[in-house]
């Protein structure tokens, strides 16, 4: 079986007419030309990386968190919150696992439904390009885009010196995250020339940034606890992590999504805790401090750090029932207010992207340019972290692909 991932050559000085041009060979991309290749389309994908799914590569520490088993319609933010639905219920987790399975790739289960390869990411990726590879779909790669047009029902699209033409465009580029990648805002600005709108992109799934009274939590940097992050009507129960910087973690990175500049996030530094639980050990050793009664619960350095910032010195004993229910209530929901986040470069996701109002949610076709798609990152569909970032991926693939 050929491969078929070429160099920018594959496309004549002569423009080669194709049914479908998809720009962007990741994900969405990649899954999108494989269905629509085995659907008998003509497919080009076009990629300005030196080779396919590069962001595949490196993703879940190398072993790619491919779904979750858990995908549902409301662990996907977006200005429409109903518009991931009808792509989601048509393509699901079980579909993709059943195409992971079928290539003989394992597999296990993580917290939270987190599916993950045994082995390697690239896996995932030699999949899809098999899968493209069955469908006789034409891959160029390190071939950056230099322009592209509309005219006559047909779309050209100038890659170096070569072009190639088909009736449709698949915008399957992604966001401007992990720009070390050459990731780029190229797929709004190729949005907005076609008349679709962009919701303002934003850093999401990023670590948030201290500065003020809150840097003295920096000397923790390295120390992770189980918390409750709160932002708005958002909770994630999850590990959170000091950095140098600020706060990492995954019920940090959750939150982010949500946080806008100027709010403030809640921390419950221990979940779980009934309202009166100082007292009762107040009751059950009067003598001793809360750093010691924090430490039995959280690290060290970090029950030391809470404990002089809540400035209860001495013994429980010695403390008011009213000054231990506020430490209570502090820690409980202990308020940070970040400068801002650690921007794209860290960023796993891109929060905003083409408007849906300006897409069909069966199909992530334009409605108002023929043959137009857009799918992905790309989209204003902004997902939880844990897998659905590539299940929103092989979905709206999918759908685009049933449309082609």
């Amino acid at each position: 079986m050929r491969s078929p991932v070429t160099e920018p050559s594959l496309l004549s000085a002569k423009p080669r007419a194709y049914d479908a041009i998809i720009l962007g060979a990741g994900a969405a991309g990649l899954m999108c030309a494989g269905v629509a290749g085995q659907r008998g389309r003509r497919v080009l994908v076009i990629d300005h990386a030196p080779e396919p799914g590069r962001k595949i590569v490196i993703s879940g520490g190398g072993r790619c968190n491919f779904t979750n088993l858990g995908t549902t319609p409301d662990r996907f933010l977006s200005h429409n919150p109903h518009f991931a639905k009808s792509a989601l219920s048509r393509y699901t987790p079980h579909d993709f696992l059943a195409l992971v399975e079928r290539h003989g790739i394992g597999w296990h289960e993580k917290t939270l439904g987190q599916l993950f390869c045994d082995g390697s990411a690239r896996q995932i990726v030699a999949m899809l390009i098999a899968e493209c590879s069955h469908g006789a779909v034409d891959i160029v790669c390190h071939a950056p885009i230099r322009a592209v047009d509309h005219a006559d029902g047909q779309f050209r699209v100038a890659a170096g010196d070569r072009s190639a033409t088909a009736p449709a465009l698949v915008i399957a580029c992604g966001g401007p995250s992990i720009p070390k990648l050459g990731a780029t805002g190229f797929a709004y600005d190729l949005a907005r020339r076609f008349g679709l709108k962009v919701v303002q992109p934003r850093p999401a799934l990023v670590p948030l940034t201290l500065a003020g009274e809150d840097v003295l939590f920096r000397e923790l940097s390295g120390v992770s606890a189980e918390v409750i992050a709160r932002c708005g009507k958002a909770v994630f129960h999850e590990a959170a992590l000091f950095t140098h910087r600020g706060l990492s973690g995954p019920a940090i990175l959750q939150v982010s999504s949500y946080w806008q500049h100027g709010a403030a996030i809640g921390i419950d530094f221990l979940p779980g805790r009934a309202p009166g639980w100082l007292r009762t050990a107040k009751a059950a050793n009067p003598r001793a401090g809360l750093r010691r009664v924090l430490r039995d619960s959280l690290p060290e350095r970090l029950a030391d750090v809470l404990g002089e910032r809540l400035a209860i010195p001495g013994d429980l004993g010695a403390t008011t029932d009213r000054a231990l229910a506020a430490a209570e209530a502090r820690l409980a929901d202990w308020r940070f207010t970040p400068t801002g986040s650690e921007g794209y470069a860290k960023a796993e996701v891109t929060a905003g992207g083409i408007a849906t109002a300006d897409l069909s949610s069966q199909t992530l076709a334009a409605r108002r340019v023929p043959g137009l798609f857009a799918i992905g990152e790309a989209v204003d569909v902004t997902d939880w972290l844990g897998g659905y970032n590539f299940q929103w991926a092989w979905a709206s693939g999918w759908a685009a692909a049933q449309a082609l």
